[in-house]
């Protein structure tokens, strides 16, 4: 991480202070139509698909349902559910939009990914021994966690957790590592625990068994379609996800640099542990806007549609101190996210000896 003095960091703190302070000024109307104009977008396209998988004996039928259905979930879990519970429209006094209230269309339970994402995360964010996203306990994406014969096979475990995504972050909060250390009991997790299969059972019957039930004749094509629509979602959701967080430049970091932090050193930590992607705007929207993940971890909760505004402010700001701005084509970050999760996967002294799986990491 960039080395910065106190007053430079203050300098920092202040001017994306400045850039969040005005956008908040300016937050009205327009926000408010816009997230309902999505909200409408995401149930036109459930209806749709729902109402088309029955006739999907007809395979174009069967695509354009499922693919429907897929990309509505996508934009109800990115664009609305993820920055709804941010409190990004907390300010419209909106129950429905609520961050405290609001509960989303996938396993994950809002309490726990309040609980781990909202504060666990933005908080620690790529703090190894701290933020449990950083590998979500299965990856080896950093040398402060030493080589074990298992990290051979971890893309084997990052296809896994990417095709069930929405399983693997609902269970997060589990801390399983933690259960076989012998740190946490399975005991005090059992809470968690029932909700979790409450909320995911809820979830696996409505998709599985209720939507093919009602259309019994054709249950099976249904359940395909259903099947395929969360799959679409899962893989699209954790490689947004991926390539936000786990990009070869992304920067990880100690516990011991970044006790008792500033608010200017913590920002410092948003922008050179994040990585955004470029596109166009139904990328943007259907990533949640996370392609601006750099502006998301700046401003966790202006709304998400105002990042592509701020971006050549804040890029401004990192040019002004030094500050590299990470960015790419969407390609390209997602080959560095492989690349680093092959270097990874091999012993530090097998990946010394390759020049080209160097990683750009902060020690």
């Amino acid at each position: 991480m960039k080395k910065m003095t106190d007053e430079q960091l203050s300098e920092l703190e202040q001017d994306l202070n400045a850039i969040r302070d005005a956008v908040v000024a300016d937050l009205g109307e327009r926000d408010a139509r816009y997230i309902r104009r999505i909200i409408r977008l995401h149930r036109t396209l459930e209806v749709g698909g729902r109402a088309m998988m029955p006739f999907g004996f007809v395979p174009p039928v069967l695509i354009a349902a499922t693919a429907a259905l897929g990309v509505s979930k996508i934009i109800e879990n990115m664009e609305i559910g993820h920055n709804v519970m941010h409190g990004q429209y907390d300010w419209m006094n909106d129950p429905s939009l609520h961050s405290q209230t609001y509960e989303w269309d996938t396993v994950c339970t809002g309490e726990s990914w309040r609980r781990t994402h909202n504060y666990e995360h933005h908080t620690y964010t790529n703090i190894i021994g701290k933020d449990r996203d950083y590998g979500y306990a299965l990856l080896r994406l950093s040398d402060d966690d030493k080589w074990k014969p298992l990290h051979s096979l971890q893309f084997i475990n990052y296809v896994l957790l990417s095709v069930f995504f929405q399983w693997g972050v609902g269970l997060h909060e589990l801390e399983s590592e933690r259960i076989r250390r012998g740190e946490v009991s399975l005991n005090e997790k059992l809470p968690f625990l029932k909700d979790f299969f409450r909320k995911g059972g809820r979830q696996a019957f409505k998709d599985y068994l209720f939507f093919p039930l009602i259309t019994f004749p054709v249950a099976p094509i249904v359940l395909a379609g259903n099947i395929g629509a969360n799959l679409i979602r899962n893989l699209w959701s954790s490689t947004v996800i991926f390539c936000g967080h786990f990009t070869q430049d992304a920067e990880t970091f100690t516990e011991a640099e970044c006790e008792n932090e500033s608010k200017g050193h913590w920002y410092l930590r948003q922008l050179t542990g994040s990585s955004n992607f470029t596109g166009g705007k139904w990328v943007h929207l259907l990533s949640g806007h996370l392609s601006y993940q750099i502006e998301h971890h700046v401003f966790p909760d202006i709304p998400a549609h105002r990042y592509p505004e701020i971006s050549e402010q804040v890029q401004a700001v990192c040019r002004k101190h030094g500050i590299p701005y990470n960015t790419g084509s969407f390609a390209r970050q997602y080959g560095t996210v492989l690349k680093r999760i092959f270097a990874f996967s091999l012993p530090d002294r097998v990946r010394s000896k390759v020049p080209a799986l160097t990683m750009g990491q902060a020690t």
